[in-house]
């Protein structure tokens, strides 16, 4: 139990502690304009209010992740609140943070485009690529993910729900960004906040004990901690879905003192979900072994909803839980409307083209709702870590070229380098190789990577550096 609570205010004084001294390096300047200012659409780029933009951003990031993937890593133990505290400090609100503000700073640019910048031409090419192909992934992970919990709790068929949902995402991808994702926002952040307190109430009130932290892998199958929970707490975590998703708020922050609230403090929001998840799928059922055997996430958290929070309020748990992928899903399929519109330098005012540009990738989007769930789920996975290295990366190279303290984004950068080749190695999806040399190749490749760039982390085009 204690620590659970400990973990939460650790958490919180990270945000204050570690995210001023990261917005310290980073220099913010309160008097430049911002893209929401100075390139005003109407459509994209619409100046907000921050409190809104918060809501907006913490949404746009809590989909399935922080809950199913928070469930699916309790199988390894307690030992996931550290991943999931420390992970979210040093590494997810750090690459959230310098997502969005080097967005910011570079007229609201996607992540693919900034990237490029630091990374060079032929980086931008593959992210353009890498991350039009994730957001399409998420964008159908949290269209099935939702529908399937729908379904369970209205006995209405799967593919009616997936039809509904796919209506909504069409009309939140081609809309301004204010009328509909800035309207219904609320809604969906009060069911989510009640699912969260409600949860963490029950636990609290019934009298569950939740296990304090150990290093002890737990997990049923005796599946290595390293590097598979760091892959399967992702959201929670550090996800690289995040930096696709900033670039859309950067668009409408009108001033860059906002940033450290509205892209750090998203993330330590997140963080506190998914803790409270891990903590109740660890705890509710007794054990690992016994999580493991009470089925899929999705039955996990309807079982403890239910239980914790009554029928009446465990329904408005589900929905919570149900809102956050539906709002993070719909804001996929924008963001890669908008990566492909910058990719084109196609201008996205009119309709006609956004419609050119929507109607495809909802094409692509729900022929895959046809493949098997778990297939898609993992490969988002590896893909969403992925991405997160190479964003952090870039942050790092702006950081050195711009001659600030850059070990705030390299050690994090490092890290998740050796977890993402770690996996992808030896992970049934990947390359299948065993242990002993997944391991060694990991690690040696995020050292390479590391020394390279101590390098020639400074021999960069001039052009990548912008005033602070």
């Amino acid at each position: 139990m204690y620590s659970f609570l400990i973990s939460i205010v650790v958490l919180i004084l990270g945000y204050f502690i570690y995210g001023t001294f990261v917005e310290k390096i980073f220099g913010i300047n309160e008097k430049s304009k911002t893209p929401a200012t100075e390139q005003e659409d109407g459509v994209d780029y619409v100046p907000m209010d921050w409190k809104q933009i918060f809501l907006i951003q913490f949404l746009n990031i809590a989909g399935l992740g922080p809950i199913f993937g928070a469930i699916s890593g309790a199988l390894w133990g307690p030992a996931a609140f550290l991943w999931i505290v420390f992970g979210c400090i040093f590494a997810g609100a750090v690459h959230d943070y310098f997502s969005g503000m080097l967005s910011i700073r570079h007229n609201g640019a996607s992540i693919s485009e900034i990237v490029g910048i630091y990374l060079g031409g032929g980086v931008k090419q593959v992210m353009r690529v890498f991350s039009v192909v994730l957001l399409i992934l998420v964008g159908t992970v949290f269209m099935t993910g939702p529908a399937g919990l729908l379904s369970n709790l209205t006995g209405m068929n799967l593919s009616v729900w997936v039809g509904i949902i796919i209506v909504y995402y069409f009309l939140a991808t081609i809309l301004p960004v204010d009328k509909i994702i800035g309207k219904v926002y609320p809604l969906f952040g009060a069911s989510l906040i009640i699912m969260a307190l409600g949860i963490a109430g029950g636990l609290f009130i019934k009298g569950y004990q939740i296990p304090e932290i150990t290093l002890q892998n737990l997990h049923p199958n005796s599946l290595p901690l390293w590097p598979l929970l760091f892959v399967t707490i992702a959201c929670g975590a550090i996800s690289g879905f995040h930096a696709t998703q900033s670039p859309m708020m950067a668009r409408c922050v009108t001033n860059e003192k906002y940033g450290r609230r509205v892209f750090y403090g998203t993330m330590i929001a997140e963080g506190i979900i998914a803790l409270i998840w891990a903590a109740a799928a660890m705890t509710f059922f007794g054990g690992t072994e016994a999580l493991q055997a009470a089925g899929a996430p999705a039955v996990v958290v309807n079982t403890i909803s239910m239980e914790l929070m009554g029928p009446i309020g465990g329904v408005l748990a589900m929905l919570g839980v149900i809102a956050c992928p539906i709002t993070s899903g719909d804001t996929a399929f924008r963001s890669a409307r908008l990566t492909i519109a910058d990719t084109f330098g196609v201008t996205q005012k009119p309709i006609a083209k956004r419609l050119l540009l929507a109607a495809p990738l909802f094409a692509i989007g729900y022929s895959l709702t046809l493949i098997d769930f778990q297939i898609i789920w993992r490969y988002f996975a590896w893909s969403n870590q992925a991405l997160a290295m190479m964003v952090l990366w870039a942050s790092a190279a702006y950081l050195s070229v711009n001659n600030k303290l850059h070990w705030i984004a390299t050690i994090p950068a490092t890290f998740m380098t050796a977890v993402s080749v770690t996996y992808i190695l030896q992970a049934p999806e990947g390359f299948k190789l065993a242990t002993s040399i997944s391991y060694p190749v990991g690690v040696t490749v995020a050292l390479a990577l590391l020394v390279g760039f101590l390098l020639f982390g400074k021999n960069l085009p001039d052009k990548t550096k912008i005033s602070a």
